[in-house]
């Protein structure tokens, strides 16, 4: 049977639907944190409050086809089967029909819709504890829906049973999970030689303080994977053969002239960055959409656009592959299906744009820093090596090292760790922490005693805000006039006050071009270098001394980019992308000749 995505989506939904249940559409896949996660990682992830009792508008009786994003096992993604996004075609019974109905229907789709061979199923339910009797019920219905009953296996709680882990008088109960030869074998042997295509939770008990006991209104939980689901389909063993990706792939051959059949390397590489692309324009074209970032979910985000810029360059196409590719997704593959996808093509491409500029710039001189840490551990080696017969070669990047990586170079340590892996190194993760806390101390101890910067209070918080004048000083300087310098400034943990010489207030046209223009430098994510130097070389290389009354003959400098260069005794974050969002409240006189702004970050 040879299906399409569009094609499977459209069978899913009309099998359901005529056996009355409502279409309810696809949430967004940002957590909206009533279930402590960054994503929707499962289908009935969303519809966790009406499993739980609560009335759904839609009736009782539910199906839909929902995105998922997972990025636990990302380091997997490049191999023939795993991806960050994914889809669950999902269908729900709140206190409606029960077993019955539900094997019936499991079999009728898996064999008379989808056309998997019946003697070919296998499944699995729950064997049965101290606690909640064998799922003998279960078991007897799919035998006598034609199940071999050599193919349905008894397994324990960890396998075959669903419940919210530490919660009581919450709805729990076994589940009947089914399986599939993957392997074109002909006696393919249970579990080596199958795969879950998808399982049936029934919620039938309740969970008490000692054990569960029958639950008066039984659900039917059901997920089935979308893109696995495709591949038996179609009969195939490599997840990015089905038409969700082939078109990309195709696109990523013909701007690297190399076949994707050709296995090895460049074929990792196509199904990375084909793979995290559609995950990335999924996240920024969200309903609820997020942006490359430093923090929560707009990390996972950036984590996987830089590892797919990464592999952009060697597969040897320009980072715009991402954007090329995330075209072929949005108009050929799930426009339909996701109607915001089109309606936001332009944002999305933009911001895949920027990303890709802010860090192949990085990745370049990133990268020569890493090779310059490998060649030294190799001569350390070496040198090591002849002096010492028994000497063992040391294979660990030492934590300074990372650290200077990540704190200069903006990678992070991940993608430090996937570097030193491929060739075949670690990371001392543990020295990466020390460094990193020794970097925040030295931060506060330059500015203990002074107030350096303005700063009330010494918080992560108020740190942020002391690098943000640096940016607003130069943004003043670039919008309003390069005369204009910091008079002074006063910091909380709750906003930043910034004086400048200015002799007018300024337009409410100025005040939005210097705001986006310091945003956009947050964006950019660019790296805060510390140097200390002589004061002369300090002025000759065009730092701005803001009081040089207070500077002696050896200064501490912080550049920011090319966009900020100051004297300054600290503190300050590593890279302006853990800045957030900055905007300016107010702008007002101070004194004759002085303006003041304050602004907060969000």
């Amino acid at each position: 049977m040879t299906i399409t995505g569009k094609e499977l989506r459209q069978k899913w939904l009309d099998f359901y639907k005529s056996k009355g249940h409502a279409d309810i559409g696809a949430v967004s896949l940002i957590g909206d944190g009533s279930t402590g996660v960054m994503f929707n990682v499962a289908g009935m992830q969303p519809l966790m409050p009406y499993l739980l009792g609560k009335v759904h508008p839609a009736g009782k009786r539910l199906t839909n086809v929902q995105g998922c994003v997972r990025t636990v096992d990302i380091d997997s993604v490049g191999d023939a089967s795993h991806f960050t996004f994914f889809e669950m075609m999902g269908n729900w019974s709140l206190g409606d029909y029960f077993k019955k109905e539900k094997t019936a229907w499991t079999v009728e789709i898996l064999t008379e819709v989808f056309g998997l061979e019946k003697d070919k199923l296998c499944t699995t339910v729950f064997e049965g504890n101290a606690s909640a009797p064998r799922d003998e019920e279960t078991a007897k219905l799919v035998v006598g829906l034609g199940i071999k009953p050599e193919h349905v296996f008894y397994l324990p709680k960890e396998d075959n049973w669903w419940e919210l882990e530490g919660t009581v008088g919450t709805p729990c109960g076994p589940d009947n999970e089914w399986f599939y030869p993957i392997k074109h074998l002909e006696a393919p042997v249970f579990p080596d030689d199958y795969v879950e295509i998808g399982n049936d939770v029934y919620m039938q008990y309740k969970k008490t303080e000692s054990g569960y006991e029958p639950l008066a209104n039984k659900n039917v939980d059901t997920g089935f994977g979308f893109d696995r689901m495709l591949l038996f389909l179609n009969g195939l063993t490599d997840g990015y053969k089905t038409d969700l990706f082939s078109a990309a792939i195709a696109k990523l051959e013909a701007l690297s002239g190399i076949s994707y059949d050709g296995g090895g390397e460049p074929q990792r590489a196509m199904r990375i960055i084909a793979d995290h692309t559609r995950t990335a324009l999924m996240l920024i074209g969200d309903r609820n959409g997020i942006l490359p970032s430093n923090v929560g979910a707009g990390y996972i985000l950036r984590r996987i656009m830089r590892r797919s810029i990464r592999y952009c360059r060697q597969l040897g196409v320009s980072p715009d592959a991402m954007c090329e590719v995330a075209k072929i997704f949005i108009h050929e593959v799930y426009g339909e299906a996701y109607p915001l996808l089109i309606e936001k093509e332009g944002y999305i491409l933009d911001e895949m744009k920027k990303e890709a500029e802010r860090f192949d710039a990085m990745l370049v001189t990133g990268m020569r820093e890493f090779e310059k840490c490998v060649q030294g551990l190799e001569r350390k080696n070496e040198f090591m090596k002849k002096g010492n017969s028994d000497y063992v070669p040391e294979m660990v990047i030492g934590g300074k090292a990372a650290f200077r990586l990540y704190d200069t170079y903006g990678f992070p340590l991940e993608l430090t760790e996937e570097l030193a892996a491929e060739r075949g190194l670690s990371v001392d993760k543990i020295g990466f922490d020390a460094a990193f806390k020794e970097h925040q101390e030295k931060s506060r101890v330059l500015a203990k005693g002074e107030a350096k910067g303005g700063l009330e209070s010494h918080s992560d918080i108020a740190v942020k805000y002391h690098t943000a004048t640096h940016l607003l000083n130069a943004a003043l300087k670039e919008v309003l006039s390069p005369d204009c310098n910091q008079k002074g400034s006063n910091i909380t943990d709750e906003r930043m006050r910034f004086d400048f010489n200015f002799e007018r207030a300024m337009t409410p046209e100025e005040i939005k071009a210097v705001e986006d223009l310091v945003n956009s430098k947050i964006e950019e994510d660019l790296p805060v270098v510390y140097r200390e130097m002589p004061i002369e070389q300090a002025r000759k290389e065009h730092f701005v001394g803001v009081f040089d009354s207070k500077y002696g003959d050896v200064v501490k400098t912080y550049s920011i980019g090319e966009f900020s260069k100051e004297m300054c005794g600290g503190p300050h974050v590593a890279h302006t992308g853990l800045l957030g969002r900055f905007r300016i409240v107010k702008e007002q006189s101070s004194s004759a000749g002085i303006r003041r702004i304050k602004a907060v970050l969000e």
